[in-house]
């Protein structure tokens, strides 16, 4: 994890510091540092690592749900329209509904509440007559506009004003979609909009791929759950934010666990859990108390993924568990651990839900960012203003500051980026 940690301090102290990381370094007398001999030969690069993350997860099957469930959940199949939007004419203002040129005769007593929305359909009006109506009301047979209530008079039966064009403040029957349109594709998330389309289009329950249930399992002996540090422990960042960032991106997070430097109590979550993806931060290096992957190995997983070409984050991992899950190895770093819920978590968690793999944007950068001579870099940024993107300078500790302050991360190609050059951005989710 220290190389990790110190290209982060590089990332985030801004110019200096990164190029500082990317200088040639010295020979170093004697064996290559262990670090660098424990890279895979065969490390992805951070596009592969995505593209990979979204081909390997498996859709979930779908299930019904009542709308008041389906929030965040993504369409498993088309909504069409199970009716007429409107399904009957009806009048957009409150006024009088009207036929034909005026003036008009009322045909109930002026105070009359009239046409009500909701109510039933008034007798035909023949030409000359007209009817109070309410907004949302449907129109008797026979009107052809309604005239607003701003625009008329009526003195005893008798109502005048400006005669409206024919079909004027009426809504027709269809205008919005008829029965059997399509009004949203399959695959689409599910948001308070959609919900409210999906009601008026007459549905009660869903088809959706759920969102994806995830169990996250913090490790690492080093950790403490309250208080202040000490005694060369430190507090655990990455459980109070790992679990809000996975349903940020659309998990459903079941449960955090802490479980330390226990081998067997790893092997055993990891075995017993029945979520639809595991999490794990830490323990993805080769410590003396990295037990994640000896416990892979133990339990006969597939290795996915074994470190990406990026800094920070390489050590991650993917595995795919013999019971069909998939597994994520975050580092025990943040802005690693950030690094690996953006490269692989996020569009993982699209395959499962069966949507496509997340999209990037592009800003320009304010100022200069040294990259990696191999690796792609990703850097906190601060979108100020509309296409622009400023890296965040915040050094040591701090990284946990920087990551709470920005907005996106750009991602730096191997070589880096000068002043003004257009990167990619990873917008990072919001509450």
């Amino acid at each position: 994890m220290s190389d990790d940690f110190d290209d982060a301090l590089a990332l985030a102290n801004g110019p200096a510091a990164a190029a500082t990381v990317a200088a040639p370094r010295a020979p170093a007398a004697g064996p290559a540092p262990p670090r660098a001999a424990a890279r895979h030969p065969d490390e992805p690069s951070w596009d592969a690592a995505r593209a990979t993350a979204h081909r390997a997860a498996r859709p979930l099957p779908p299930r019904r749900l009542p709308l008041d469930l389906a929030l965040g959940h993504t369409l498993a199949a088309p909504l069409t329209a199970l009716t007429d939007l409107p399904a009957f004419d009806t009048s957009a203002m409150d006024g009088w509904a009207v036929a034909g040129p005026g003036p008009w005769r009322l045909t109930e007593a002026p105070d009359a509440r009239g046409l009500l929305a909701g109510g039933a359909t008034g007798p035909r009006i023949a030409d000359g007559q007209a009817v109070v109506i309410a907004t949302g009301a449907r129109l008797p047979d026979g009107a052809t506009a309604v005239l607003r209530a701003e625009h008329g008079a009526v003195t005893g039966r008798r109502l005048t004003g400006t005669v409206p064009g024919h079909g004027a403040d009426i809504r027709p029957r269809g205008q919005e979609c008829r029965t059997g349109a399509e009004l949203l594709p399959a695959r689409t998330v599910l948001t308070p909009a959609a919900l409210g389309l999906a009601a008026a289009a007459g549905y009660d329950q869903l088809a959706v791929r759920p969102r994806p249930r995830v169990e996250v399992l913090v490790l690492g002996d080093e950790l403490l759950f309250r208080g202040l540090p000490y005694d060369g422990r430190i507090r655990d960042a990455l459980g109070p934010m790992t679990g809000p960032w996975l349903t940020a991106l659309g998990a459903q997070t079941l449960v955090t666990r802490r479980l330390g430097d226990d081998a067997e109590a790893l092997h055993e979550a990891i075995s017993t859990s029945r979520a639809d993806l595991v999490v794990t931060t830490g323990s993805t290096a080769h410590g003396p108390v990295d037990h994640l992957r000896a416990t892979l190995d133990r339990l006969g997983a597939h290795l996915l993924i074994s470190g990406v070409a990026v800094r920070p984050g390489h050590p991650m991992l993917l595995a795919e568990l013999p019971s069909g899950p998939p597994l994520i190895g975050l580092p025990g770093n943040p802005l690693a651990a950030v690094s690996g819920l953006m490269t692989l978590a996020a569009p993982l968690l699209c395959g499962l839900a069966d949507r496509p793999a997340p999209t990037d944007r592009t800003a320009t950068l304010t100022g200069v960012v040294r990259g990696h001579p191999r690796d792609t870099r990703l850097v906190p940024v601060v979108c100020q203003e509309p296409g622009l993107a400023r890296p965040l300078n915040y050094t040591g500790p701090a990284m946990l500051r920087g990551i709470a302050a920005a907005s996106a991360l750009a991602v730096i190609p191997p070589g880096g980026a000068q002043e003004h050059a257009r990167v990619r951005l990873l917008d990072l989710p919001q509450a």
